[in-house]
């Protein structure tokens, strides 16, 4: 199946067999070349099978192949046509997603300190699989119900940083009796843990402003240490998804449904099921929005431990955070008409553009910052959404992989990738030194590329660059 150019920016797959709507896959040249090398191309039109859909099966420059749905993946389903909700188009780390503070610091101040910070960091965030965690169990169901309100009430971090969340940091909808036993038993010692594969906590420099005025509100300037904090729902989002993937997979047939790729299972958005997903899915979405709020908690105690003062004196305000695995229920407009759609967004960043009545009052007037990492070693971007995006408001989540775990380990050592990136003056404190090698900068796309085409193709405009200075890795 060949997609075919039909902008500089945007190629189509036309639909044939069982695609109700076409693929629409946003890439340059050379980023088109690196997604055809995998599956991610036939996921796409896979995806254009399911009921209720709408648009397009879309897919962000940073695509690749994934579970059912390719990661990068973006699909809107009518919730009253019969419209779709699938486990696979959210993914097993369900609400996984990037937070990013600020400080009232620059580069000689994070480098004259670098070694106190960053043991400090060492010892205080929890990082690798199964590792966990700085909150007690006990929290947990507060947690899964509230989200990061719970945390802050608990103690860790400050109300002022919800209203920069996404959903304000707290899931409508969640319901933990929907969630299974085994689920909250790998849930309950993990609450403020990084986990391990592609996540990570990463204090960058801010190196280039490309629009003043946005970075302004956002509360970024030129020379500022920035952090970056990447992680999702642990254990228990991974057990969700395996828990009800298998039940929609038993219940397509009651429904009439069948899908090229079992692992597109669903069942629409209006069924017992459905709406029982739905819970659940919130409820480990509550789990990952407190899970990065202690993190960034721990991140302000690191930084005042390591510099003599209170964390309040860090200046660590919260930019954003954003999810990047969830499905939701919004309404948009096609064809003319508003709809109430069911819009799953895996691997795709939510980028709400100016006046959109879900983002912060302080924001409002110039979009919602859209969170992009690099790999480790490149650049990470922040930009912003804007008002005519072509994809349900979505924009691409991070590099993308170009090779499999396996793959990047067969290119060099951990030890190796460590050393490589310490010439280039980044600091890394690995949970395992051996499996750097699995997330090395050359295992992934060129971030730069991704950004282009989210600028040009209209997905979120370019407003500041950040460079790593030093990477805590799961």
């Amino acid at each position: 199946m060949q997609p075919r150019r039909i902008t500089d920016t945007i190629w189509e797959i036309a639909p044939e067999g069982g695609m109700l709507v076409p693929g629409r896959v946003f890439a340059d040249d050379r980023l088109m070349e690196a997604i055809r090398k995998d599956h991610s191309i036939d996921q796409v039109a896979n995806v254009a099978h399911l009921p209720g859909i709408v648009e397009a099966s879309f897919a962000m420059p940073d695509i690749h192949w994934g579970y059912g749905f390719p990661i990068g993946g973006v699909a809107a389903t009518d919730v009253s046509d019969g419209g779709v909700v699938s486990p696979g188009g959210v993914g097993f780390d369900i609400c996984c997603g990037v937070r990013l503070l600020g400080s009232r610091y620059d580069r000689t101040d994070f480098e004259t300190h670098a070694e106190e910070i960053l043991d400090q960091l060492d010892r205080r965030i929890p990082r690798g699989p199964g590792r966990g965690a700085i909150a007690s169990g006990h929290l947990l169901g507060a947690v899964l119900e509230e989200g990061a309100v719970a945390a802050v009430r608990a103690g860790y971090g400050v109300e002022a940083d919800l209203s920069r969340c996404e959903e304000q940091g707290r899931s409508d909808g969640a319901d933990p009796s929907a969630v299974s036993e085994k689920a909250t038993s790998r849930g309950k010692d993990q609450i403020g843990s990084l986990g391990s594969g592609n996540h990570f906590l990463e204090v960058q420099v801010v190196d280039a402003i490309e629009d003043e005025m946005t970075a302004r509100v956002f509360g970024l300037a030129e020379g500022m240490v920035v952090v970056m904090i990447h992680c999702g729902s642990r254990g228990l989002g991974h057990q969700v998804c395996t828990d009800h993937l298998r039940g929609m997979g038993a219940a397509m047939s009651s429904h009439g449904i069948t899908v090229p790729d079992r692992q597109l299972a669903c069942v629409p958005v209006e069924s017992a099921e459905g709406a029982d997903y739905l819970a659940a899915m919130a409820t480990a979405a509550n789990f990952a929005w407190a899970n990065r709020h202690i993190l960034a908690h721990e991140t302000r105690e690191s930084f005042a431990a390591a510099l003599g003062t209170t964390p309040d004196e860090t200046g660590m305000d919260l930019v954003f955070d954003v999810a990047h695995n969830l499905a939701k229920l919004e309404r948009h407009e096609v064809a003319g008409s508003g709809l109430d759609l069911c819009v799953h967004r895996k691997g795709a960043t939510r980028a709400f553009g100016p006046g959109h009545p879900a983002l912060p009052s302080e924001l409002r007037d110039v979009g919602q910052p859209v969170l992009i990492p690099g790999s480790m070693g490149t650049a990470s971007w922040v930009l912003r959404g804007g008002s005519a995006n072509p994809a349900f408001g979505s924009a691409a989540h991070g590099a993308g992989r170009v090779m499999s775990r396996k793959q990047a380990k067969s290119m060099s050592s951990g030890r190796d990738v460590r050393e490589a990136l310490s010439e280039q003056g980044i600091s890394v404190r690995p949970g395992s030194v051996s499996l750097l090698s699995e997330e090395a900068p050359y295992a992934y796309k060129d971030v730069e590329a991704v950004v282009d085409v989210c600028d040009r193709a209209g997905l979120a405009s370019k407003v500041a660059r950040l460079r790593p200075l030093a990477v805590i890795k799961g």
